[in-house]
């Protein structure tokens, strides 16, 4: 799963600069000009500044915050044009007391494929008290753990879900189906990838509750201040430490059939990992495994609920649906950015980025550049060689991808084979978030069927 393309190397002093050919050499003409003052201007009058900068934008990690994305509904549900002013006026933009911006194709690719320039350690604060394995660790650590759960997450080991994910799916429908209609984030979104991370880690579903508060108060803290976004998210990040302290201890002693007994018998280097190695991949696991798959679910569906078009061609032909996942992924770009932090002096485009300093990729706008996808503005469903960076690049590369896919497929299969006519309610609009974009309010209304019973519900 790991992008094994050899990393782009530079002298070690003076700054770093890009490939010598190609679009990151920087313009031939005259400096690359930006806003000097105010954030980031997007679609409707927008404002793009999440994650949010530390308090100097430089030597603090990025973090979500309140009104990460200060914009109207509008650009929530459209950030696409926001995208692509930015990539074409200012493809390298700095923000004022906040991070630098790559917004193009190459650029993106560049940061992610060099972690030595580009690091991933410390570049983010989601109320973790140390690095998330193995999001923040960086080559040569990275490699050894990767190396360690990859195969747990291979595509061989995630099919073998697909019975499990399938019967979910089809229980979750049969709550609504008879009604014709539903709430799609509540009903369906929420809960699938959700009892799908509590089934394989070993974790009772009546804990859900409680794992979902913690999610939303590191992602989307309900304050109105950094500070008090700070406080609410080392809260529920120790919250979560203390959960998993005695289930780790309980596996120890009780191995059982989860994911959280390999981690816990896994080794590295000739030694078990330790309790805090353990914690901290199922603290990134739950982070990413309740959030992303729900974020590109909801985007997804309403994207197809507004366009019957797209919608119909996958009712008549469901082998479309792993290219329609691939492709709504690229338009959506449910985690719009990635951080990281430079490691040097490094020049794109003609603006230096200094070493220490906070550095966005921007993968939403990355998705939609005609430098690597023809024709971007077209959601195809035939694309080829559709390489988008909604998981990532390089080694940090989404570790969860497959399974990811593997949810999102069958979702979408079963969803239009049962409900095929879903759209959005009369009257209603669908409510976006902001930050990492999913939908948080998604009333669709069909045609009412018949439950199924696959009785997955233990």
């Amino acid at each position: 799963m790991t992008d094994t393309d050899a990393p782009t190397t530079g002298p070690t002093t003076g700054p770093i600069t890009g490939p010598t050919t190609g679009p990151i050499t920087g313009p031939t003409t005259g400096p690359i000009t930006g806003p000097t003052t105010g954030p980031i201007v997007g679609p409707a009058g927008g404002q793009i500044t999440d994650p949010l900068p530390g308090p100097d934008g430089g030597d603090e990690p990025l973090r979500f915050g309140p009104n990460a994305f200060d914009a109207d509904p509008e650009a929530l549900a459209h950030p696409q044009p926001g995208y692509t002013e930015m990539r074409e006026t200012t493809p390298v933009m700095r923000i004022p007391d906040g991070p630098i911006v790559l917004t193009r194709h190459d650029d993106v690719m560049f940061a992610l494929k060099n972690p030595e320039l580009f690091s991933s350690v410390n570049a983010i604060e989601i109320g973790n008290i140390r690095p998330l394995i193995p999001l923040q660790i960086d080559p040569p650590d990275h490699v050894k753990y990767r190396r360690l759960l990859d195969p747990i997450f291979a595509p061989r080991e995630m099919a073998k879900l697909e019975p499990k994910v399938r019967a979910l799916v089809n229980d979750l429908i049969d709550e609504f189906i008879e009604r014709g209609e539903c709430e799609f984030s509540a009903d369906l979104a929420i809960p699938l990838p959700c009892r799908v991370f509590l089934e394989i880690l070993g974790l009772p579903i009546e804990h859900l509750d409680r794992f979902l508060r913690w999610k939303d108060d590191i992602i989307r803290p309900a304050v109105e201040s950094m500070d008090e976004a700070k406080v609410v998210q080392h809260e529920a990040g120790q919250a979560i430490y203390d959960y998993f302290s005695p289930v780790i201890s309980d596996r120890r002693a009780n191995p059982r059939d989860d994911l959280i007994t390999l981690f816990v018998q896994a080794e590295i280097d000739g030694h078990n990992l330790d309790d805090d190695e353990v914690a901290d991949i199922c603290f990134l696991m739950m982070i990413a495994g309740l959030d992303t798959v729900t974020a590109t679910l909801t985007c997804s569906i309403s994207n197809l609920a507004q366009h019957a078009e797209r919608r119909d061609a996958i009712v008549a032909d469901l082998g479309l649906v792993p290219a329609a996942v691939e492709e709504l992924m690229r338009w959506e770009t449910p985690v719009p950015a990635l951080p990281r932090r430079a490691t040097q002096d490094i020049e794109m485009r003609g603006e230096t980025i200094k070493a220490g300093e906070n550095v966005v990729c921007l993968l939403g706008s990355a998705n939609i550049d005609p430098a690597e996808f023809p024709k971007p503005d077209d959601i195809d469903f035939t694309r080829s060689g559709n390489r988008h960076l909604s998981f990532g690049g390089g080694v940090h590369r989404c570790l969860g991808s497959h399974l990811a896919r593997l949810e999102l497929r069958v979702a979408m299969e079963e969803i239009h084979r049962r409900m095929p006519d879903y759209a959005i309610k009369a009257g209603e609009r669908p409510v976006y978030t902001s930050g990492l974009r999913a939908v948080e309010y998604l009333p669709l209304v069909f045609s009412a069927g018949s439950r199924v019973g696959s009785g997955s519900r233990a």
